[in-house]
């Protein structure tokens, strides 16, 4: 019985090491504008994702390019041997989530002495990147 945990903690290890992962906590946008920027990249490979990135006229955007790059660096620093992948263009954004963080809330003043809430919404955004599966070739 050890035997079969210790081999399937090894195949575990072995596919943790390809993927790496990014977070952004408390990032002061709303989760439906940042959303609006994630799906633009969801999928896409790491250099193609910069580029969008770099050239959205977003403000989420800014954000997003900066934790992207510390996913790669964090990608780079887990596979040493496989740097030439990044230019290869084998290294695509896997997985990318957008959750609500916490709502700051404020008070302004509204007609006839009342108190209207302003909600000032942030949220976290979590980064996984992959390398993509080597395809086979079939002979026909």
């Amino acid at each position: 019985m050890g035997a079969r945990k210790r081999l399937m903690a090894e195949k575990y290890k072995a596919a943790k090491k390809q993927v790496a992962v990014a977070k952004l906590n408390d990032a002061p946008t709303s989760p439906r504008k940042m959303r609006l920027v994630v799906d633009t990249i969801r999928g896409e490979e790491v250099n193609h994702a910069l580029d969008l990135l770099h050239f959205s006229k977003k403000e989420a955007s800014v954000r997003l390019e900066k934790l992207l790059k510390s996913a790669i660096a964090n990608w780079e620093a887990k596979n040493p041997d496989d740097a030439k992948e990044l230019d290869n263009g084998n290294v695509y954004v896997k997985t990318i989530m957008v959750g609500p963080g916490r709502t700051l809330k404020r008070i302004r003043p509204c007609p006839q002495g009342r108190a209207g809430r302003i909600r000032k919404r942030s949220n976290h955004v979590t980064v996984i990147l992959d390398k993509k599966p080597a395809k086979t070739v079939e002979a026909k």
